[in-house]
């Protein structure tokens, strides 16, 4: 525990540190709450993300198989010219959003090329979509759960640590000062013991005095 001063500004001070610790702890703590709920909504997405995709692979493969035909659709046949991006905020943290992207197909000969081509490239924009949206739900989650870390090493550092710590400081400083009070009030009390019986002996030795010299 670390070394406090035993005055009553000090308590002052420990009390408020107090109450900031536990008005802000609650506000930590939702927000916790709120970024383990978008991660796990973030996550869902990308799964489903990835099930469309996996659909469309596979009806692509097979649709594409029942014509024997290869060499047709080609890596270089279309490509991504831009990405839309945007940037959002879940409970105070930036994040990207997707908005879609560009695509650019390459030209073929419509004479020499087969009656799926068309349907084909179609098909393969949607996956590029879905890809795309995952990667942007991915740097989500990194963030979020950047956060997430963050924000739990503070509710930890406020809950198991900054509260229990203040709480003994200021118990502390209370007993110290209760007995520097207890104390006063002793010495008070003995002091004024002390005058009593000085005043008595003083009042003693006056009557004394007095009768020796009403005898003479």
């Amino acid at each position: 525990m670390a070394k406090i001063k035993l005055t009553k500004n000090e308590l002052k001070k420990q009390k408020d540190s107090l109450k900031m610790f536990q008005r802000y702890l609650p506000t930590l703590m939702l927000k916790k709450q709120q970024l383990q709920a978008e991660i796990r909504t973030t996550e869902v997405r990308i799964k489903e993300l990835m099930e469309q995709k996996e659909q469309i692979d596979e009806s692509f493969k097979s649709w594409i198989g029942v014509f024997g035909e290869t060499g047709v659709f080609t890596p270089d046949i279309l490509r991504i010219t831009s990405i839309k991006t945007a940037e959002g905020n879940i409970a105070g943290v930036s994040i990207p959003l997707f908005k879609g992207a560009e695509f650019e197909t390459a030209s073929y000969d419509l004479a020499r090329t087969p009656l799926w081509l068309d349907t084909a490239v179609e098909r393969m924009k949607q996956v590029f979509l879905l890809d795309l949206e995952a990667q942007t739900l991915e740097e989500q989650r990194r963030r979020l759960d950047h956060e997430l870390r963050v924000t739990s090493q503070r509710v930890n550092l406020f809950e198991k640590i900054k509260i229990p710590e203040t709480r003994g400081h200021i118990k502390k400083i209370q007993v110290y000062l209760g007995d520097q009070q207890t104390a006063a009030v002793v010495r008070g009390k003995i002091a004024k013991r002390g005058l009593a019986r000085a005043a008595q002996a003083d009042k003693a030795a006056r009557t004394g005095q007095a009768a020796q010299g009403g005898a003479s």
